[in-house]
């Protein structure tokens, strides 16, 4: 059986160039057999008169013994008829004589050329000859040893020819499946989770375009995985840091001699606390789930931005009148979209809320909805402490947090703002931050106006 691509790629060649030169030969011959003939009998023709010449100028007293030499000296076989039809025949080797009709000897005896058909078995020609001044028909007919040599010489050029194709079939085949053997090693190698992979090629033909495809398959996969490794390890830190402490808790206030009985609030306080934010990791790991799904509903309806981004800011007044922070509406009325409503309320309520928690007390907070014929801009701008600029590309990643303790301190995860950019770009939108250390965070969105 055959199983690899190398054997299979050189049997193909093989038959391919077999059946090629088999097809070649024969339509060749059957195109040009009737200029075959015609310049065989042109050669006889040549060859005959040339010997009736000789004959008329040396009149040999042995005629029989001068035809013989001739048929020696020219290859061809000769047949000499004479008027009563008798015929002599002198050939090389055992040639096989060609049958000639009595008409075609009395076409030649009346001193009249004959060619053979095209579609005769076997190539002649019969010329008139004068013996001893008696009319004679003198026939030539292809010499078989001439026709061998033909032969073995179109056969030795195909097999000639089959086998310089066959090396460099081996050597092609070798070059082109090359590649596919290093592809195949590599992806065994991927297959057993390494993805530090990558082929090095030269090639600009579809195998490397192939082979680029391939490279940057294998990088992605790699990013991928290291994405899963900090995603789970992310997690089980999330998970592990409020467990600990509603283990902890739990444990102690089992026991009365190590928690006094007006702490004990203090500590379920820290419990419910940690639950809480056990139960809002959780809603949120599901919802970036669903988000990352096919199958997360969407449902597009047109209503006022401007309006639900008020509403939004009221149900958050207890939070910023808290911290005696001002915030200042720049907005167009009557912005209108088409988009997931709730969806929506989840980015403005996460960009909102980040806001409020990083501005410190008496700080302000600026809100901007613009919109043009084609896009709708929200931009809101905290007078926060600001993050580093080399931290900025990395906030969207889930589960990032540029200052880990104080995150941990009032409650986030590092999952609101990728919540945020994943629900912007279902919408077909973008988002950006711009932020100084000391100065503010400024967040930007941009939705399609439609």
């Amino acid at each position: 059986m055959i199983k690899t691509l190398y054997v299979r790629v050189i049997c193909t060649f093989l038959a391919v160039i077999m059946f090629s030169l088999l097809c070649s030969f024969f339509i060749g011959y059957s195109v040009f057999k009737t200029e075959i003939n015609h310049a065989g009998q042109e050669d006889m023709i040549a060859v005959g008169e040339e010997i009736i010449r000789l004959y008329d100028q040396s009149k040999p007293v042995d005629w029989d013994a001068f035809v013989k030499r001739m048929v020696k000296v020219s290859s061809y076989p000769i047949h000499i008829y004479d008027d009563a039809n008798n015929v002599t025949f002198y050939d090389l080797k055992d040639t096989q004589s060609v049958e000639i009709t009595p008409e075609t000897v009395q076409q030649v005896l009346r001193g009249q050329y004959y060619r053979a058909p095209s579609n005769a078995s076997q190539t002649y020609i019969g010329l008139p000859f004068s013996i001893e001044g008696k009319p004679h028909a003198m026939f030539m007919q292809f010499s078989p040893q001439n026709e061998n040599i033909f032969n073995r010489m179109i056969l030795f050029i195909l097999l000639l020819a089959l086998v310089i194709g066959s090396l460099c079939i081996l050597i092609a085949a070798r070059y082109l499946v090359k590649p596919l053997q290093a592809l195949t090693r590599a992806t065994k190698r991927l297959a057993k989770g390494d993805f530090d992979v990558e082929i090095q090629t030269k090639r600009m033909d579809e195998m490397g375009a192939l082979t680029q495809s391939f490279n940057e398959m294998a990088s992605e996969l790699k990013q991928l995985e290291k994405m899963r490794q900090d995603f789970v390890s992310n997690v089980s830190h999330e998970i592990q840091t409020p467990l600990t402490s509603i283990s902890g808790f739990a444990t102690a206030m089992k026991s009365s001699s190590l928690v006094a009985e007006s702490d004990r609030n203090y500590y379920l306080d820290i419990i419910i606390a940690e639950s809480g934010r056990l139960s809002r990791l959780s809603d949120n790991l599901l919802k970036l789930a669903s988000l990352d799904s096919e199958h997360h509903p969407f449902e597009a309806v047109t209503y006022n931005l401007d309006e639900q981004i008020r509403q939004l800011v009221v149900t958050c007044e207890p939070q910023w009148l808290a911290k005696g922070i001002r915030i200042e509406l720049e907005m167009s009325s009557g912005v209108k979209i088409n988009a997931d409503r709730d969806q929506l309320n989840q980015v403005w309520m996460n960009l909102l809320g980040n806001s409020i928690k990083f501005t410190p007390i008496g700080g302000h907070i600026e809100i901007r909805l613009n919109h043009t014929a084609n896009k709708i801009f929200f931009a809101i701008s905290d007078s926060g402490i600001g993050i580093a600029p080399e931290k900025l590309e990395y906030v969207f990643e889930r589960f990032y947090k540029t200052d880990p303790s104080r995150n941990r301190s009032i409650g986030g995860n590092g999952l609101g703002l990728a919540i945020a950019k994943k629900i912007v770009t279902l919408h077909h939108g973008s988002i950006g931050m711009k932020s100084q250390i000391g100065t503010g965070t400024t967040v930007i969105v941009q939705l399609p106006n439609r």
